[in-house]
């Protein structure tokens, strides 16, 4: 997968070196690919088979050796299982040389099983609707009633189990009625399922596709918006909540101690969760990764709800609305809490771009490796992974960074480590500030999205300032193994906004319930151990025909996923729910 076949051709008549770099590669030294031979004689050249990544666009560097003079350089977007060569011949007698890249055999499309899945899936969508509204209609209704009315006579009669009774069919639609009489609000739900359910699928491998993966450093992929969008649902949610367990009359104290109990519980099934060691004898301590995902949540949740503790209000309808500052009462009534979260990022700053970290520029926000012309191949992460190297020490991270995929870094790094967990804090609050305003105004489905918009816009225009508008050039560029600044207000405003359309389709129009998401979004913490438990075992795993195509791996990891899905749906069906 993601590889085509390159053939040399070399003309000349001394030997040259070919070496090549990523586009995605941001000021990357260039590797060496190969040497080609000197070509035979006039009209016969040497010829050297490579083989070269189709995943981004490469530069080719054709140099003279063993002068390493620059012949020649050639951007080029090789495409999968595709042969193609290079020619590098002698332009004209002042030893001008010419470099083209002519196609053999043409690749492949990697993309047509994405486009068939999507197809497949959106069809079965349809039928579900049109059933739906078919189910609806009091003439199918009336119809099914009186076959399954005269079914259930004529059982009764030939197995002469008595009088005959009618056994009404049941109605219920594939959507049960909320759990409780209170309005929950199924958008938050359906938000919560959507993260998951594409944190799972780009977990068991996402088709292999690398917009599926997490990206190198700088930059998004599909795969880096649900983990933080999970945090964000997860801010909301302990807004809600302890807003209704102080009405209901809860005391501080004891929503505290289960905050603690609950963080506690969290950190310790994610250290479990991370490191299995089956049929592979005892697992050492000295090899144990200590952050991880689970972990982050823990203590996102735990510093989150102690803020959210510190001011929240159980009774918000005597509060005044006549102030002249309260359009702006959802944000201005926690000012304590939003103080203390600014000097949390205050710190972030002051770590980042202070604190010395040896052999490394101050403020270094590179990967090392191969970046920066390999001016600093042990800094990767700067000051964020010498923390971690620090205070957990390298064999407690994780041992196979993003990073190694494109800059080739040599030291282990952990997305999940101490520096950022101080952002994901922010990510957490800033949910808990969404949850603040459907308390505040749910009364008033317009004013929550309107202000769902404006925060979206205001951590845009932040998000443009600090990246300049660019994936690697900015103050602080968008980047999830930082969880840097730019990459929470990124997917905050990103988090706002779909929160906005899905709570307008959902709750607001009722167009959609929020099937299927709605489901694992209420079942979240056991679908998420599962399928990291559950990994390589049928029917989320099994032997592929050929390891090697993205549509095996596509089908294999969907199936997992639909899976999990139809897991959850059952357990919703038999009011069995996960709780920590």
């Amino acid at each position: 997968m993601d590889e085509a076949q390159l053939t040399v051709n070399n003309e000349l008549s001394y030997e040259v070196q070919v070496s090549w770099m990523s586009q995605r590669c941001y000021q990357c030294l260039y590797q060496q690919l190969g040497v080609v031979p000197a070509g035979l004689e006039p009209g016969q050249p040497s010829s050297v088979n490579f083989v070269v990544s189709t995943q981004h666009e490469i530069t080719l560097q054709i140099n003279s050796t063993p002068i390493e003079l620059e012949l020649c350089k050639i951007p080029f977007h090789f495409g999968e299982h595709g042969n193609y060569s290079l020619w590098v011949k002698t332009l004209n007698a002042s030893f001008g040389v010419n470099c083209s890249v002519v196609t053999d055999k043409d690749p492949v499309n990697s993309y047509i099983p994405i486009l068939v899945a999507f197809l497949i899936y959106a069809l079965l969508a349809l039928v579900f609707a049109i059933g739906k509204k078919v189910w609806g209609l009091d003439a199918v209704r009336g119809l099914v009633l009186r076959l399954g009315s005269s079914m259930e006579t004529e059982r009764l009669i030939n197995s002469e189990l008595g009088p005959t009774r009618v056994v009404p069919p049941v109605t219920d639609n594939v959507l049960p009625p909320p759990l409780t009489s209170s309005k929950r609000l199924r958008s938050l739900d359906t938000f919560r399922g959507i993260s998951l359910v594409i944190m799972v699928f780009v977990n068991y491998g996402g088709g292999r596709y690398w917009f599926f993966r997490h990206e190198s450093w700088n930059g998004l992929t599909v795969a880096d918006l649900v983990f933080p969008w999970f945090v964000f649902i997860m801010g909301t949610s302990i807004a809600l909540s302890i807003n209704a367990l102080l009405r209901a009359g809860a005391t501080r104290c004891s929503l505290l101690r289960k905050a603690v109990w609950r963080s506690l519980q969290l950190f310790i099934i994610g250290v479990l969760v991370i490191n299995p060691n089956y049929c592979q004898g005892a697992l050492a301590w000295e090899n144990l990764r200590i952050p991880g995902v689970l972990q982050r949540l823990a203590w996102s949740y735990l510093v989150v709800a102690c803020l959210d503790l510190l001011v929240a209000r159980g009774q918000l309808d005597v509060l005044t609305v006549d102030a002249w500052w309260s359009p702006a009462i959802d944000f201005l009534l926690y000012w304590p809490a939003w103080l203390c979260v600014i000097l949390l990022e205050v710190l972030w700053l002051f770590l980042t771009f202070q604190l010395p970290v040896p052999d490394c520029p101050a403020g270094y926000l590179g990967p090392g490796g191969i970046g920066d012309m390999g001016l600093y191949v042990n800094c990767t992460g700067g000051a964020a992974g010498f923390i971690d190297r620090l205070l957990l020490g390298e064999k407690h991270m994780y041992q196979n960074p993003s990073s190694r995929v494109i800059y080739a870094t040599r030291i282990p790094y952990d997305p999940e480590g101490v520096l950022g967990s101080i952002n994901s804090i922010l990510m957490a609050f800033l949910g808990l500030q969404a949850g603040k305003i459907i308390l505040h105004y749910r009364e008033r489905p317009k004013s929550i999205m309107s202000r769902f918009l404006i925060w979206g816009l205001l951590l845009g225009v932040v998000s443009a300032f600090l990246t300049k508008c660019s994936t690697d050039q900015g103050f602080i560029p968008v980047n999830k193994n930082l969880w840097s600044l730019s990459y929470v207000t990124t997917l905050a405003c990103f988090a706002f906004v779909l929160l906005m359309l899905i709570y307008y389709i959902v709750d607001v129009n009722k167009w959609w319930s929020g099937a299927p998401f709605y489901y694992p979004g209420m079942n979240s913490i056991l679908v998420y151990v599962g399928h990291e438990v559950f990994e390589d075992y049928f029917p989320f795993h099994w032997q592929m025909s050929n390891s090697q195509s993205h549509a095996e791996h596509l089908i294999q990891n969907l199936v997992a996923t639909s899976c999990w899905v139809i897991i959850s749906y059952l357990l919703y069906k038999k009011k069995i729910f996960w709780k920590i």
